[in-house]
Parts: C-alpha cells; sequence; structure tokens
C-alpha cells in the first residue's frame, strides 16, 4: 500500500461572505477573477468596451503585452483589427462594432463570429473563432465576456 501526504498550503480556499456581502459581488467580478487565472484565452469588457480582465494567454494571443498594461484600454483600439481581404486593411470603426465582444454588449445576446487581428507588428494577420455572451448585473448588461479560438487552416 503506498502512502500519499497532501499539502494544503497552497490550496485555494474561498473567501467567506456572509449573503448579505455576496449580493455585493456582481457577475462581472466573478468572472473576472476567473478570467485572470484561467488557462484558455478570455477576456472581459465593460459595457464602454474596455477590458476588465484578460487571461495570460488571451494578451499574448492577441499581441496585448503583460495583461496587467491592457487593463482599461478599449478593446476596438488595443487591438489592430484587420478584413479579411488578402491586403488585410484596417477594420474600420462601424465594422469593428461588429466583433463578436462588442456585439454581445449592443445586442444582449449571445455573439459567435471570426476576428482577424494583428498581434504584433510585421506579424501574419490571425484568424480567430470568438464566443462572447452578455454579463449582467442586475437586469442590465454591465459587460461580456469572450473566449477565443485560434483558426488553423
Amino acid at each position: 500500500m503506498a502512502h500519499v501526504e497532501l499539502s494544503l498550503s497552497g490550496a485555494f480556499v474561498p473567501q467567506a461572505r456572509t449573503p448579505a456581502e455576496a449580493e455585493f459581488v456582481t457577475s462581472v467580478e466573478r468572472w473576472a477573477s476567473t478570467v485572470v487565472a484561467a488557462d484558455e484565452p478570455c477576456l472581459i469588457i465593460d459595457v464602454s468596451g474596455s477590458i476588465l480582465a484578460v487571461s495570460p494567454s488571451c494578451s499574448a494571443l492577441l499581441g496585448l503585452g503583460k495583461p496587467v498594461e491592457a487593463l482599461g484600454q478599449r478593446l476596438s483600439s488595443a487591438l489592430q483589427l484587420v478584413d479579411f481581404t488578402a491586403g488585410a486593411g484596417r477594420l474600420e470603426e462601424p465594422e469593428a462594432d461588429k466583433i463578436p465582444p462588442l456585439l454581445a454588449l449592443s445586442s444582449e445576446r449571445l455573439a459567435r463570429g471570426l476576428m482577424r487581428v494583428v498581434p504584433g507588428a510585421g506579424e501574419a494577420p490571425l484568424t480567430l473563432d470568438a464566443v462572447s455572451t452578455p454579463l449582467l448585473s442586475g437586469d442590465r448588461v454591465a459587460g461580456s465576456l469572450t473566449f477565443l479560438s485560434p483558426v488553423r487552416y
């Protein structure tokens, strides 16, 4: 019989909250704490389109630098969004507003679609499959949560 010891020194212990305190923690705050620790490429934006939380893998995928440096930036200006033409022209604002993270905010519904970004200077455009869902605060949309996956050809 094998002997196994488990260490609890690094264990995650959720913070205890009274029911009154729990109602002040918004859906966006709960998801943001999950996103910053996620292995998957994902991000949260608020209703103004500013980045509230980004996973390290998402920050690297999109060329945003360190995750903490991306916080507070408007998503549409932080990303170098390009169209699907061979020339990969810069995506102008009316079209950029239709990318899934922003569309989930404006439509208040689940949004899925392809996005094309240039992650860094001199790099080839990257096509991403994006699935976004609005996050609610009460009965109002407070942000959107997006999961991204590179599309391989």
